[in-house]
């Protein structure tokens, strides 16, 4: 790894995805053994992730091995509950809620599509915690200093900002409009938060407020690590890049069924703000690198790296569909998730062991046909590659 400021290993949302990012982190581990990220941040799924490297492992290597081993042990009864007595009941008290008129307010017990507390419970026995709740894996990383901060970022449905909650050692606060910073003692209840699907996983309370999704209001996702201090930034999309011809291929024939649109929606909290972000971080390193020291008013330039996926993981989730629990795949059916040709809203969740192992195989195959990219970056060489170029950016 090259001296002169650390690198931040950024992982943002996508439900099951999740799983790739997996895939490509245990693939970097095993291509490079003396690979380390001081600075740690997550998203959404990238929250469970991220908690998890921070708390695990001697090595960013055994941690990685650990981060696999527990994906892989995930089936869709760990993360929500998909019989269909618990499905139904929380569809009829929706839908009851709505034609109502509000007045059943009065019964918070539905609060989303699906009961996420078997998530909650397999977070407990992943991630041992101190009496008070604070993971006890990332404090000990931190206070040895193999670490320099972790960040977990969620949304305030009740004040309407982007939080992100931070562990490190002299750590300076930072506040943006409607985007702030808070230490914390990380703990399940962050992670929880973090993942908070809207409207498919329930709102989650931590201290005073109602959190959700990391990714809603996190308009910078990239923001943390470079106000942690990060030199160089490593970020794992869960979006194939596809060419413009690929991209004005129609993916559904006739009026958009629920899915296609939640699928368009989804993308938008969690690819497009960070592609946006990534774009924008590269036009600025255009800019500072044409510029005079002393007319940079103390901004840096921060070399990036983005690993994407050689597949589209909406088509991948497809082709594993009919192995979905059968209650699930009524009600997912029931949105139309058959009549377009990429379900992306299913990948979210589709947490089942086939699904999951396909897309860790090709992170980690990913890793290696991506390694000139790679190693450029690693050893310092990929700046003018990077900086100069938005080639990373994607047809949204």
């Amino acid at each position: 790894m090259p001296t002169g400021g650390a690198t931040a290993l950024v992982l943002g949302g996508g439900g099951a995805r999740g799983a790739y990012q997996a895939g490509v982190i245990r693939g970097l581990a095993r291509r490079y053994p003396d690979i380390e990220f001081p600075i740690l941040t997550g998203i959404s799924a990238g929250a469970i992730s991220t908690a998890f490297l921070a708390s695990h492992g001697e090595t960013f290597a055994e941690a990685a091995d650990e981060l696999v081993r527990l994906w892989l042990s995930v089936t869709p009864e760990q993360v929500y509950r998909v019989d269909a007595t618990s499905l139904l009941r929380n569809v009829v008290r929706w839908g009851w809620r709505i034609a109502s008129g509000g007045m059943s307010d009065v019964n918070e017990r539905t609060r989303a599509l699906v009961d996420t507390a078997p998530l909650a419970e397999l977070l407990r026995r992943a991630l041992p915690r101190h009496a008070d709740g604070a993971i006890i894996g990332i404090e000990r990383n931190v206070a040895r200093g193999r670490l320099q901060a972790v960040a977990l970022s969620a949304t305030s449905y009740t004040t309407g900002q982007s939080v992100t909650w931070v562990h490190g050692n002299g750590v300076k606060l930072w506040q943006r409009p409607q985007r702030r910073s808070e230490n914390a003692r990380l703990g399940i209840e962050h992670v929880m938060a973090s993942t908070a699907l809207p409207l498919l996983f329930p709102a989650v309370r931590v201290g005073g407020e109602w959190y959700g999704d990391g990714g809603i209001r996190l308009t910078a996702p990239l923001s943390p690590a470079l106000h942690l201090g990060a030199a160089r930034i490593l970020t794992i999309s869960t979006r194939h890049p596809r060419s413009r011809a690929e991209a004005d291929v129609p993916q559904i024939v006739g009026y958009p069924p629920p899915a296609q649109v939640l699928g368009v929606l989804y993308n938008a909290v969690f690819l497009d703000l960070i592609d946006q972000d990534i774009l924008r971080l590269q036009l600025i390193n255009q800019l500072l690198a044409n510029a005079p020291e002393a007319q940079r008013s103390g901004m840096r330039e921060v070399d990036i790296l983005v690993l994407r996926p050689s597949r589209d993981l909406g088509r991948m989730a497809r082709e594993y569909e009919p192995r979905l629990p059968p209650a699930l795949r009524f009600l997912t059916r029931g949105w139309g998730t058959r009549r377009t040709t990429s379900p992306d809203v299913l990948s979210l969740m589709m947490f089942q062991a086939d699904y999951l192992r396909a897309l860790i195989d090709l992170g980690e195959r990913d890793v290696w046909t991506q390694k000139d990219r790679i190693d450029a970056f690693l050893d310092g060489a990929g700046t003018s590659a990077s900086r100069a170029s938005a080639s990373d950016a994607v047809v949204a």
